[in-house]
């Protein structure tokens, strides 16, 4: 959430940044609201002046013995005023708190301009693409004739768009989740397991609520919501509390299960394992000063490279322009693979810096030591990796002309030594 002041003293700075991404939201109105919440403000300071001056002068005609009705009555009248501009106030701050809550965060100057993701800008490239003596084969071609996902028994299970991961293909992603865990863990990440359903209150942290809600699925009876990757317990770990700035930053890493309704994806990607309701995906947190969100976010980025790296699968990272931007982000990377059977690169993680933008909305400050009062600081996140998006990527680069798959040789310790998938 934008700083109420900040957007008071700089409405055209956050009107160009709500251009920059497309947007549009009437900011006029919130500085028109601001105005009036100050002016009754000053009303009720006055009234309460006034109140506390006529408790004297009642206690003054008490101890003198003398009638205070007519006194009482105007009493009663200035905390009836109070009673009702404060309703007034607090009316307005939600007004207010309505319209700040779907504002998105404010651009870095880093960002790019662009109006979609075919203007963002190429950082640098790994790898080389394997060249082919035969047609590469889409990963869904590949993963059904090896019996490694079954999509037509997902679909009857739960729907489209669900899978069911078998016997090989079940380890293969195992073995992934626990690889990208184990490397992670070596990078300084502490490991977390948290609740897959979450309130309300730590999905707005995040930014999911409310300008997200058609995306996430929810359990109506129970007010919660699973879900849509580990961003979102993760960051709100600390979520209401004041934490000691000597012990920043924390790093966390989650394995879970990611649910999305992907509702504006309809028709887009839809083949295969590119845009599941359900996926698994090992995410990167980390809560820093803002002194050091740039050199931690490098960190991040390397860190998520460092996985397609040691699995030998080429990618490249782009900085996104403005248009593509997520809404709660300031800045973002994002790394895409290769996919050789579909003849494009698929993005397999964003890794982003939140300035204090989520901090705000949780409630998370940190304390300085010798320093008076506290701060807000910036967060962090970025997949490390999306796992099936891995899984597939390793299908379709590592594919034999008949239809088997090398396991790239860091899997095979925790493939009981299997080379190959026939």
């Amino acid at each position: 959430m934008l700083d109420l002041k900040f957007l008071v003293s700089n409405p055209h700075e956050v009107k160009d940044n709500l251009a920059r991404r497309g947007e549009e939201i009437d900011i006029d109105s919130i500085i028109e609201l601001n105005q009036k919440r100050k002016d009754f403000i000053k009303e009720v300071e006055v009234l309460k002046n006034k109140r506390n001056e006529v408790s004297k002068k009642i206690g003054e005609l008490k101890r003198q013995n003398k009638d205070i009705s007519e006194i009482t009555k105007e009493m009663k009248t200035v905390s009836n005023k109070i009673s009702e501009y404060d309703s007034e106030i607090k009316m307005i701050e939600e007004d207010i708190n309505g319209i700040l809550i779907r504002i998105p965060n404010m651009l870095l100057p880093e960002v790019p301009d662009g109006k979609d993701e075919s203007e963002n800008i190429l950082s640098h490239e790994w790898g080389n693409r394997r060249e082919f003596d035969f047609d590469p084969k889409p990963h869904w071609e590949l993963a059904e004739k090896l019996n490694l996902v079954d999509f037509n028994r997902g679909a009857k299970i739960a729907g489209s768009r669900f899978s069911v991961y078998i016997g090989a293909g079940a380890k293969l992603e195992r073995a992934l989740i626990n690889f990208m865990l184990d490397k992670h863990s070596e990078n300084g990440y502490t490991e977390v397991i948290p609740p897959l359903l979450v309130n309300s209150a730590t999905m707005t942290g995040t930014g999911q609520l409310p300008k997200f809600e058609d995306d996430l699925f929810k359990c109506e009876r129970d007010g919660l919501y699973l879900i849509p990757t580990a961003e979102v317990p993760l960051t709100n770990i600390y979520a209401g509390e004041i934490l000691q700035g000597e012990n920043l930053p924390l790093k966390f890493m989650a394995y879970t299960p990611c649910f999305r309704r992907e509702a504006g994806a309809h028709g887009q990607d839809t083949r295969g394992l590119i845009r599941q309701h359900q996926f698994n995906k090992v995410e990167l947190v980390k809560i820093v000063t803002p002194e050091t969100a740039w050199e931690e976010l490098k960190k991040l980025l390397e860190d998520a490279e460092d996985i397609l790296r040691q699995l030998c699968i080429p990618y490249r990272v782009v900085k996104l322009c403005s248009g593509d931007v997520g809404f709660s982000a300031a800045f973002t990377f994002d790394i895409e693979v290769w996919l050789p059977g579909q003849k494009c690169y698929r993005e397999i993680s964003s890794c982003s810096i939140f300035t204090d933008f989520q901090s705000r909305r949780a409630g998370i400050r940190y304390k300085v030591k010798g320093k008076k009062g506290t701060e807000y600081p910036y967060t962090l996140n970025g997949s490390g990796l999306a796992v099936g998006r891995t899984f597939l990527a390793i299908l379709e680069n590592y594919q034999n002309q008949d239809g088997s798959i090398v396991i790239p040789e860091v899997l095979r310790p925790y493939m009981n030594n299997v080379e190959v998938i026939s």
